[in-house]
């Protein structure tokens, strides 16, 4: 400090209103024009922000928002480039190649882009084109107004009483039912080789088909587990062996069920009787040790509540199931948010598979139970990967039928939440707007029959009445896919049978009492509703994932 100065120390002089380099480089500034370390590194010298007083952390999330907007802003001009469609739903259509056996012929892990299809010219008109547009992920919206429940609240069934008097509601009846009953179950019936293979076999061919979450190496680990009587030993894989022979008993109990499809090896009822109750006891076995799943944090313990989930599917427990699925939903989301840091890739595939399985248990439930909350996983459906490569079956062409197939319900439910958000969402639903819903209906059945038209040689289906009176399709798997189809159509084309019905569907005719004369084509798509109810009826048969799965939901649908 200078001695010879008298007064106070000066303060160093410091400008209010540093230049914008000097400010977003974080140096001194002398406040000319232009500066000292402008006119030092050649800059260009502006001042053209005004002096901000506001700290350190105002800048900060003044950033992080203005990057943002920009990522948002990349984002959707990236989308529109790639993805020009005015219905996101064919992102997830099956493939369309020029032939089904050119576009199946490649293994189920093939880049998404080069298995689905590629959109298609905008026949929407522009007033549709931005809510077709703003969809996303295939969400099955709460309180929707196509359950089996809403539909028989219509006036029209008025001239029915009996549908009116003394209803109860169908919650009001499951929530009605005496729980489940367990028993202590001390120690398993021993089994011999041949007949665990069998049970186990079964479940290969008829859980792992339709639900292809368990990878061959699970399964030699779940047979040496039962074999070695390691299972009174509560622990994750042990739970999962349990559950493993309890769906395969039931899967063992159901094929014989299916009187076009059952296997040659037929079962007598004393046979059925004793796979109930084996299977009963496997599953009253697992839950004594289902406290290692819940308190898991793994795709096992995530796979262990899904399993448990299906049982309660195959004992019709519509309640059950659903709170077991949104537990391994919950999961799900856990192990997709914050994956292990030394997730093996099988972990992963796992993982996402048992996510496209709950989500489309949950969305079948929820089609029937409008009310029921949901876990979450439809809001995040569109960011998961397909299924991909996944040792399942031991077979090779088993394991990629099982794989298309899978593809083929994911897509399929993905389009009937499209099909329930889009006309049938309360409140914004089209199917009560007479202006929208022509446009929705033509879209949505484009979908429907480019679904179909790429089906494998192997699950093709007729949808005429001929082909129905002649039999059921030379698969089992393609049968179950036509009862989908045959849903989803009708479903589509109900708005023009409440227009209709409503007296909105034609014009007025001249003279008290006349009526209305109703146009061709409210008539011909009438008639394609109603088509497809009566198709749908013809071709109720015993299938073995019907009757695993999808009694209750098949019960009132």
């Amino acid at each position: 400090m200078d001695t010879d100065s008298s007064g106070p120390p000066r303060k160093r002089l410091r400008t209010s209103h540093a230049c914008d380099v000097c400010r977003a480089r974080k140096i001194r500034c002398n406040g000319e024009n232009p500066c000292a370390a402008c006119a030092v590194a050649e800059h260009e010298c502006t001042y053209g922000s005004e002096a901000n007083s506001r700290g350190k952390s105002d800048l900060i999330l003044e950033g992080v928002l203005r990057v943002e907007r920009f990522l948002h802003e990349i984002n959707a001009s990236l989308g529109a480039q790639a993805l020009p469609t005015v219905f996101p739903e064919r992102r997830l259509a099956l493939p369309t190649a020029c032939s089904s056996a050119e576009s199946f012929s490649s293994s189920p892990c093939t880049d998404v882009t080069q298995r689905f299809p590629q959109p298609q010219q905008q026949r929407t008109p522009v007033s549709e084109v931005h809510q077709l547009n703003s969809l996303e992920n295939a969400v099955l919206d709460s309180m929707h107004t196509s359950t089996t429940e809403y539909v028989l609240q219509w006036p029209h069934f008025d001239v029915f009483p009996s549908l009116r008097n003394d209803y109860i509601s169908i919650f009001q009846l499951e929530q009605s039912r005496p729980g489940y009953q367990t028993s202590s179950v001390s120690s398993i019936p021993e089994l011999t080789s041949d007949e665990m293979n069998d049970i186990l076999l079964s479940f290969e061919h008829n859980i792992n088909f339709s639900y292809p979450t368990m990878s061959q190496p699970q399964l030699e680990a779940a047979r040496h587990i039962l074999m070695s009587r390691a299972v009174d030993q509560p622990s994750q894989e042990s739970c999962l062996a349990l559950l493993t022979m309890a769906l395969g008993c039931a899967s063992r109990l159901t094929s014989d069920l299916v009187p076009n499809y059952a296997s040659s090896q037929h079962h007598t009822r004393c046979q059925h009787l004793n796979y109930r109750e084996l299977g009963d006891g496997y599953f009253n076995k697992a839950l004594s040790q289902l406290h290692v799943a819940h308190t898991g944090i793994t795709s096992t313990a995530t796979q262990s509540l899904f399993f448990v989930a299906m049982y309660f599917a195959f004992l019709r427990r519509p309640l059950q199931a659903w709170e077991y699925i949104n537990a391994a939903a919950a999961k799900c989301l856990l192990l997709l948010s914050y994956p292990p840091t030394r997730d093996e890739p099988e972990e992963q595939e796992r993982i996402r598979r048992i996510f496209w399985s709950c989500y489309i248990l949950e969305s079948d439930y929820l089609a029937e139970l409008s009310a029921l909350p949901q876990s979450g996983i439809a809001r995040i459906e569109s960011s998961i990967p397909l299924p991909g490569e996944y040792h399942t079956h031991a077979a090779p062409d088993e394991e990629e039928q099982s794989s298309l197939y899978f593809l083929a319900c994911i897509s399929m439910r993905r389009l009937l939440n499209r099909v329930h958000q889009l006309l049938y969402a309360r409140g914004t639903g089209a199917s009560l707007d007479p202006s929208r819903f022509p446009y929705v209906v033509a879209e949505l059945d484009h979908q429907l029959e480019e679904w179909r038209d790429v089906l494998p040689a192997a699950f093709h289906f007729s949808v005429d009445y001929e082909a129905a009176a002649a039999g059921p399709p030379a698969s089992e798997h393609g049968g179950f896919l036509r009862q989908r189809y045959l849903t989803c159509r009708s479903v589509i084309y109900r708005p023009y049978l409440m227009w209709m019905l409503s007296g909105v569907g034609g014009t007025e005719l001249g003279g008290c009492g006349s009526g209305f004369a109703v146009s061709g084509e409210v008539l011909k798509n009438c008639k394609t509703c109603l088509d497809a109810c009566l198709l749908h009826i013809l071709n109720l048969r015993g299938f073995a994932h019907t009757v695993l799965v999808d009694t209750w939901i098949c019960s009132l649908s």
